[in-house]
């Protein structure tokens, strides 16, 4: 197996195209034609998990988070950035970060935390913009249905719950080739007037090169007539946080407790307690301050995240309960969701979680 195999199946979980701009996610290190030995599952590609690995011989290492985050002026030893990526290419060991792609996926970094706290019926906290597109193109009358299908097999044409989604219309359309032009339809230098349909199809932007490759490849014209809109539709599959509900609610200091027995940490920062059941719940595994007004537009009880700044707990405004937990404890779950997505398709291959606590935070 290749780790390029590896890249493809994580690709087409949590795509790469919705990353936010600020992360650096993908093959950070390595090359994507190497063999892979075997693959340890982190959230952080320390020296410690790259050694751990080195000791494992294998030579693949998937981490939540990226090891290179910002640009390397230089490659010197000194700070442990530098030393993980010196350590990872002495060794020829790729590492691939997948960090907000996951985030942002329906089953990904919040859907895996929801299922360990009880949160069911949930839903996206904060949709991610301009992930739908709408594909126009026009194709003689007897090859449209042939293309609308083609087009599905791409996955175009799915539509929350629906699939095979298109809108039509028929109608005239006019052409002329120059001298160099080779029509399949009329002769060149003269005036042609076909019947056509006009097909209307949305797709996730992820799907775009296959879907333009399978009209390039099905469409009979020489010169394709197509244009691609980004749509302002809000996506209920993509985005940051999530919210739903707990099947009983819980008093305050009885979610407080689940959360430290859930999460094995020994104290949870908050603001006010409200003395208010809690019952509907949004989360943001990582730094989620930007969540909290969100949150509470949707009437949440209760809003978990992690790295929430002194002034951000002034924005409860009495109207929501705010739980800091630690962003490492937030989002250690997600090496479970990592080895699963793996071990399901490759059952028999060498997939470990590493044993190295990568949080840098103490509590004493």
């Amino acid at each position: 197996m290749l780790v390029k195999d590896i890249i493809t199946l994580l690709n087409n979980y949590a795509p790469l195209s919705y990353s936010e701009g600020f992360d650096n996610t993908g093959l950070i290190i390595g090359n994507k034609n190497n063999n892979v030995t075997g693959i340890l599952i982190c959230l952080d590609s320390t020296v410690e998990v790259i050694q751990e690995a080195i000791d494992l011989k294998y030579n693949m290492i998937v981490s939540f988070h990226p090891i290179i985050f910002r640009g390397l002026k230089q490659l010197s030893p000194g700070n442990y950035v530098n030393d993980s990526v010196l350590l990872a290419i002495k060794n020829n060991i790729s590492i691939y970060a997948i960090h907000t792609a996951l985030d942002n996926s329906v089953v990904g970094v919040n859907s895996k935390l929801a299922q360990e706290l009880g949160i069911t019926k949930l839903k996206i906290l904060l949709p991610k913009q301009n992930t739908i597109k709408k594909l126009t193109t026009y194709i003689p009358v007897e090859k449209a249905h042939f293309l609308r299908d083609e087009l599905f097999s791409t996955g175009a044409g799915t539509i929350g719950k629906y699939q095979n989604c298109s809108f039509s219309i028929e109608g005239k359309g006019t052409f002329k080739g120059d001298e160099s032009s080779n029509p399949s339809i009329g002769n060149k230098m003269e005036d042609t007037v076909q019947t056509e349909v006009c097909i209307n199809i949305t797709y996730l932007k992820h799907l775009e090169n296959k879907v333009l490759s399978k009209l390039r490849e099905i469409h009979p014209y020489e010169e394709i007539a197509y244009e691609i809109i980004t749509l302002e539709n809000i996506n209920e599959n993509i985005g940051m946080g999530m919210y739903g509900e707990i099947k009983e609610p819980l008093s305050e200091v009885k979610l407080i407790e689940k959360l430290k027995n859930k999460l094995g940490i020994k104290f949870v920062k908050h603001s006010k307690l409200l003395k208010r059941p809690i019952k509907k719940i949004a989360i943001l595994a990582g730094s989620g301050s930007f969540g909290i007004e969100k949150a509470i537009a949707i009437n949440a009880d209760a809003y978990i995240t992690s790295d929430l700044k002194y002034h951000d707990y002034f924005k409860a405004e009495s109207s929501i309960l705010l739980l800091d937990v630690g962003h490492y404890e937030s989002e250690q779950f997600t090496k479970n969701l990592l080895y699963d997505i793996l071990t399901k398709k490759f059952p028999n291959f060498a997939i470990a979680l590493t044993k190295t606590n990568t949080n840098p935070v103490n509590y004493s």
